[in-house]
């Protein structure tokens, strides 16, 4: 028999004084409309904070025991007596199998209908208890990995099934029936609600693994051994996605296509690379409704001050430098959505175009056609632009060309890719690009890394040794030093100890020094040396700043600056 909640649980918890009768007679009311159940609709409504808060009350009213699955490790042998089908479709976790007894965690241990239905498919008793929704969503997908009852049903019919794309899909719309069009889109919800960044399908001898980047660090996703089964159709599934040849499995692809969760739209940028056991694929997720503001961004009251004074020049060029993936196109579009008003003309070449930017012209670089970044710089000047960015200066052609651009009046965003912001300078100089022009056009190098931020949930402090912190140098007094933190690692954080990310940042300003300096073509490091003489911060003593606040760990600033020491 299925509970009646309005009838048993509304009254207990009014009883026990965790709601109260108006809040019970409003949540009923909601629950003649829309049909929910009324634990569901205590929850929206924010009269309960979670459902743990009930569960034990109500399972001690009905008779049956609590369990919390957190802390519970279930041996594969268990695993095996529900299958993936009947576990995702009635919302159950086997427990542990005692003397023929199989103890099953359920949100409804009370429904004699569903006991019967799990009945017909094991051979054993049920012992049900009663555990809270999510918690056993979660055991699922621990045990059985992400889709696991779709590959299931799938490995039952005689071929996989590849749907048509349509233009934008919604990842959280659920089909019923088995495809791969439903596992693929179950792949990116959870990557989406796993803040990951970057999925990479990657095949194998006898295997294709799913990895996820989350928050700079790849980390296997949990999906079932089937999977490997479906490869050929998993990458069939996201080429017709982006628009790809499916036939073409010998050369590198590119492509894109969107989905959306609710009312985010999620931008995908695809990159397919053959190898000797398949394709191997890598998906970039951009979140198209999220763009950062400088408050955002991670700077501290004197970065944020420097950087508003840059961005404000009439001219000039302001170069981020950095590896791939250390944030800098994020800080550009930030500078470039903070400047943007009805006043001024911003043009934009990129490769890729990552965010769409309101009210700035943006062009994308298309080499197959000859658009190269030096080639839209020169139409892009015809358009009376007040400021312009370009997505990278990787070559002497582009280096000239905005330095040219510079010197005409005009207030140049782009990116280099070196290792800290004297660098920069050294870059240029190897392009060709004379030292004159360098000083007479470029305002500032801001060298920029990511640093992981310590997940508040498991954050705890540690006592800081003189051996920890002597790669910081004088910076780091461990007598002036207070509460230094790390995190301990749970289950909100994926036991990662981190979550999210913040960036540190170095900024090498030019004066008169630095400009005799780079006349004189001085290697980096004496650039490097003077600039701190002359009060710029590196990136490790950036670094060093949040380790202070308690927003980082040592060894994550010492992870992510280790190439600036070298």
């Amino acid at each position: 028999m299925t509970l009646p909640e309005s009838k048993v649980l509304g009254p207990l918890l009014v009883d026990k004084h965790i709601i109260t009768s108006e809040q019970l007679g409003l949540a009923l009311k909601k629950q003649e409309e829309t049909g929910k159940e009324l634990k569901v609709i205590l929850l929206e409504l924010g009269f309960i904070d979670d459902e743990t808060a009930i569960l034990p009350v109500l399972a001690h009213e009905m008779g049956v025991a609590y369990v919390t699955l957190r802390d519970i490790e279930i041996s594969a042998e268990v695993i095996k007596k529900i299958p993936a089908q009947f576990v995702s479709h009635y919302q159950v976790i086997p427990l542990r199998l005692e003397n023929d007894t199989l103890t099953i965690a359920t949100t409804r241990p009370w429904d004699i209908h569903l006991l019967d239905e799990i009945g017909l498919v094991v051979d054993a008793r049920l012992n049900p208890v009663l555990s809270g929704q999510r918690e056993i969503l979660e055991a699922i997908r621990r045990y059985y990995g992400i889709g696991a009852e779709t590959i299931e049903r799938m490995m039952d019919t005689a071929q996989p099934v590849v749907q048509a794309a349509r233009e934008v899909t919604n990842i959280e719309e659920t089909q019923s029936e088995a495809s791969i069009s439903k596992f693929f889109n179950q792949i990116l919800l959870e990557a989406y609600r796993d803040r990951a960044t970057d999925i990479h399908i990657e095949p194998f001898e006898g295997g294709l693994q799913v990895r996820y980047r989350v928050d700079g660090v790849l980390y296997d996703a949990r999906v079932p051994p089937d999977i490997k089964h479906f490869r050929e159709a998993i990458v069939s599934r996201i080429k017709i996605l982006s628009n790809l040849n499916i036939a073409e499995k010998r050369m590198p692809q590119d492509g894109r296509f969107k989905v959306c969760v609710g009312d985010i739209d999620l931008d995908l940028r695809v990159s397919f690379i053959p190898t000797p056991y398949g394709e191997s694929v890598v998906l970039r997720i951009l979140n198209t409704t999220r763009l950062y503001s400088l408050e955002e961004l991670g700077l501290s009251e004197r970065e944020k001050s420097l950087l508003e004074g840059l961005i404000k020049k009439p001219h000039g060029i302001i170069f981020l430098t950095g590896p791939t993936g250390s944030g800098k196109t994020t800080t550009l579009y930030s500078c470039l959505a903070h400047i943007n008003t009805q006043e001024k003309k911003i043009i934009t070449i990129e490769d890729p175009i990552e965010y769409q930017l309101k009210g700035i012209i943006q062009i994308q670089v298309n080499p197959a056609i000859g658009l190269s970044f030096a080639h839209g710089l020169r139409s892009m000047l015809r358009h009376d632009p007040d400021i312009m960015m370009v997505g990278e200066v990787r070559d002497r052609e582009t280096a000239q060309i905005s330095v040219q651009i510079a010197l005409t009046g005009h207030l140049i965003f782009s990116t280099l890719h070196t290792n800290d912001a004297a660098s920069g300078v050294t870059r240029l100089l190897d392009m060709g690009v004379e030292p004159y022009l360098i000083t007479s056009t470029v305002e500032d190098f801001i060298a920029q890394r990511l640093v992981r931020i310590i997940c508040p949930k498991c954050k705890m402090p540690v006592q800081v040794t003189p051996e920890m912190i002597k790669d910081f140098g004088s910076e780091a007094d461990i007598s002036s030093t207070r509460d230094v933190y790390e995190g301990k690692g749970c289950k909100a954080c994926n036991f990662t100890g981190f979550s999210g990310r913040e960036a540190i940042y170095e900024f090498f300003i030019f004066n008169d020094a630095i400009r005799q300096l780079i006349l004189e073509r001085a290697a980096a490091g004496r650039l490097k040396e003077r600039a701190v003489a002359c009060g710029m911060r590196t990136l490790r003593q950036a670094g060093w700043e949040k380790v202070r606040k308690g927003i980082t760990t040592i060894q994550e600033v010492l992870r992510v600056t280790q190439e600036e020491e070298n």
